[in-house]
Formats: structure tokens, sequence, C-alpha cells
């Protein structure tokens, strides 16, 4: 559970959250704190100012007199009052002890009080060194300053006067913590269902089923991106499937039709029913004719393999082009004879290519067996020769039905048969040879006339040995 993505992510979003908020409370409090305790400090010292002022007058007041009760006075103004007198001996308020507390001269400034200011300072208190907020005011009497009395509070209470405020904080920190906690659910839950679903799928396709059903996801971001492309994995991997079904069932057949043959013809002979030397001659033609169609079906399959490995070799050798056409074009003339088809060759240049021969006639070999498949009894196929700017030019036209647009890619793709009869591997060979031989395979087509498949060779083998 903690290792699954519907749990780490909310998790991750949530702590980033949480880590977020406490760094933002915590500097908030900071702040607040430094500005609270600034603003009720200039606010205990006006209250203080005023509460000074008024007892000052009682002081005053009862100047030459008993001195006020000092004890019921701070109980009534809720702080503590001092005394500094001018100098020592000097006691406006007899009797045998003092009425009140004492405070040093040193511990403000009491030039500023002899001046008539009142003064607003911080100092210990002297039995227990508390840190007190204070404001003084001169007593005077007939305009003469006699001493300061001193109100003062203790400075914690401006710490304790800000914390309602951490206390107000504190619920609008945990309400902030679950809405954002819903929140990261919320959209970590939009993030991993069709992540989930992505993994779903990719166990399905790991276990061979590549027509499973991928999430549409939308809004176009990376996760959208993500199931469209795995989408089109699927897809093509299906095909690739199908493909490959296709393949082994038109190899099973093709494989068992020669064999049938070969096995037939040498049981009659083993048998003794092919007695004549005329029939007995005809089934070693034959067998010898199916012999090397299963060869060639076995050699293309391996060619196929080997060019796609990239582990296909390639001779260097002058090769007279005029020769090579010879013959590429007298291996199909017995089969033009027997169909009536009309078949020409035209040769219009005579070039020497630094090449492998045999592979460039494996190519157009490839492209005169396709050409006579489609071309119906009757028909035309044509082998032309041609050299055009620094390129060498082997064109077959046919009479054929030609090819629809949405199949002119697919007829080079390996196993692919636009009948279903076939292995659908000689384009794809030619194509595959072509492009290893520094060329490429042009085609030009119009439905219900015929195609035309033209291989383009360099004239220099530059390109070529840039592909090997």
């Amino acid at each position: 559970m903690f290792r699954s993505l519907r749990f780490q992510l909310p998790a991750l979003f949530l702590a980033a959250i949480v880590l977020a908020g406490l760094v933002s409370t915590a500097v908030a409090v900071s702040v607040s704190k430094g500005y609270a305790q600034t603003t009720l400090k200039r606010q205990a010292f006006r209250e203080l100012g005023r509460e000074a002022a008024g007892i000052t007058q009682i002081y005053a007041a009862r100047a030459g007199r008993s001195a006020p009760p000092s004890l019921e006075l701070e109980r009534a103004s809720g702080d503590q009052i001092f005394y500094i007198p001018r100098a020592r001996g000097i006691d406006v308020f007899p009797g045998p002890t003092p009425a009140f507390t004492l405070l040093p001269r040193r511990v403000l400034d009491f030039d500023r009080i002899l001046a008539g200011h009142a003064v607003r300072f911080e100092f210990n208190r002297p039995r227990d060194k508390m840190r007190l907020l204070g404001v003084a005011r001169p007593v005077k009497l007939a305009d003469q300053v006699f001493g300061a009395v001193i109100l003062a509070r203790p400075k914690t209470q401006l710490n304790q006067s800000w914390l309602p405020f951490i206390r107000r904080l504190l619920p609008a920190f945990l309400a902030g913590i679950l809405v954002a906690g819903a929140l990261g659910l919320y959209l970590s839950r939009r993030i991993t269902k069709p992540v989930l679903a992505l993994s779903d799928a990719s166990d399905a396709v790991a276990a061979g089923h590549y027509g499973v059903a991928v999430p549409d996801v939308p809004g176009g971001g990376e996760i959208s991106h993500l199931a469209s492309r795995f989408r089109e994995m699927a897809s093509q991997l299906e095909r690739a499937e199908a493909l490959e079904r296709n393949f082994l069932m038109t190899v099973s057949h093709e494989l068992r039709t020669p064999l049938t043959a070969i096995r037939g013809h040498v049981e009659a002979l083993l048998e003794g029913v092919v007695e004549d030397e005329e029939a007995r001659a005809y089934s070693l033609e034959v067998i010898s004719l199916e012999a090397d169609r299963l060869e060639r079906l076995v050699g293309d399959v391996l060619d196929l393999a080997k060019l796609d490995t990239h582990r296909f070799t390639l001779r260097r050798e002058e090769v007279d082009m005029e020769r090579l056409v010879d013959r590429a074009y007298s291996g199909f003339g017995e089969e033009a004879r027997r169909r009536g088809i009309d078949y020409s060759r035209s040769i219009a240049a005579k070039p020497v290519l630094e090449t492998d021969g045999d592979r460039v006639l494996q190519v157009i070999s490839n492209l005169l067996s396709n050409a006579f498949r489609w071309t119906p009894d009757g028909g035309r196929v044509g082998l032309a020769l041609t050299q055009v700017d620094g390129t060498v030019r082997v064109a077959v036209d046919d009479s054929g039905p030609g090819i629809p647009q949405d199949e002119q890619a697919r007829i080079f793709r390996p196993f692919w048969s636009r009948d279903g009869h076939g292995t659908g591997l000689g384009l794809a060979i030619a194509r595959e040879l072509a492009e290893a031989l520094g060329g490429d395979i042009e085609l030009r087509t119009d439905a219900g006339k015929g195609s035309r498949f033209e291989l383009v060779l360099p004239t220099t083998n530059a390109d070529a040995s840039a592909r090997r």
C-alpha cells in the first residue's frame, strides 16, 4: 500500500502543504510577534503614562503629609509604583518608613525628570531582576521637582497579550491543512486514476492482450500524451501480432504446397507407379522446381531477418548494369510467353557501378515477380534502364490494377499482402535491399492503369557506404 502511487502522491502533496504551512506560520508568528510587541509596548507606555499622570497628582497633593496608600493604588491600577527622590535625605512624605519602593536615579535619565519631562524606560526590579516597563513623571511642589513617581508593569505581559493571536491562528492552520489534504486527495486521484489505468493496460499488454482498452485522458498534458502513445503502441503490437499470425499461416501454406507435391512424386517413384522415362523425368523436374521454391522462401525469410538485425553484408564489385538487367529480363521470358504478356525492355544507358550485383539482381527480380503476379494474362510488363542526374534507374512497369492510396505505404511492410496470398516478403526485401545499397524504390501508380516501381541507385558508393 505504502509503495503505491495512490498513497505516495497525496502523502507527498499533503507533506508539502504542511511544511509550507508550518514555514508560513512560523514566519507569520515571528513577524506578528515583533509587530505585536512593538504595538503593545507603545500601548503599555501610553497607559502607564496616563496612570502616572494621575498618581503623580495624588502624590503631589499629599506632599508634606503622610504618603498615599501605595498598595491600594497598585491594586486599583494593576501596576507597580516606585519613587525616586531628587536627593538622599529629601523626603516629601515624612514617616518612620518609606511608603513606597525606592529606586536609584541611575535607572533612568533623571536630568529629563529635572527638566519636567516624562521618561519611558525599561529596568530590572531590584529584588528579583524582573524586567519592567516604566513611565516616570516628575513630582513638583511650587514648580520645583522633588522626585519622580514611576508606574511599571512586567514586560512578560506583552508576550501573554499576543498568545490569543496564536490560539486563533492554530484552528485556521488546522482548517487549512484539512482543506489542502482534501484538495490533494482529489487532485492525486485525478492524476493517479489514469496512471493506474495505464498500469493495468500495460500488465494486459505484457500478458499478450494487445487489444486492451486504453483510457482516454483529456487535457493534453503529459499523461494524456503518454496514454495516446501507449494506445498507438498497443495498436501497433496488435497489428504486428496479426501480421505474425498471417505470416505463419502463409508460410505454413507456402511450405505445405511444395512439400505435398514433392512427397506425392517421391512416393510415386518409390512405389513404382511411374514407370516410363518421360513420367519419371517429369516427376523429377517437379521435385526440383518445388525444392527451388522452398529454397527461395527460406532464403527470403533469412534475408529479411538479416536486414532487420543489420547483419547484412554487401560485396563491392564492378557491375555492368546492362548485362545485369538482361539477366533479370531473361528470367521471366518463359512466363511472359506462356501467359501472352507483352514483355519488353529498354536500355537507354550502359552504366557500370561499384555495388553488390547479386543483391541488385535480387531487387530487380522481386520487382518483376511482383509485376507478373498482378498483371493479367495478355497484359503488359516493361523493364527499362536509364541514367539521370547522378543516379541509375531501373524501372518496372505493369498493366495491373494499380495500388490504392491507402495501401501504397503498406505494400512494403513484411508479411502484408493485398489479397492474402503469398508471403508478402518480396517488396519488403526489395525496399530493404535498395536502402542497404544506398538507394531507394520509388512508386508511381494509377488505379486501374497499372504501377511503376523504380529502383534508384547512386552512381557513387558514398551513400551506400554510409548506410552499411
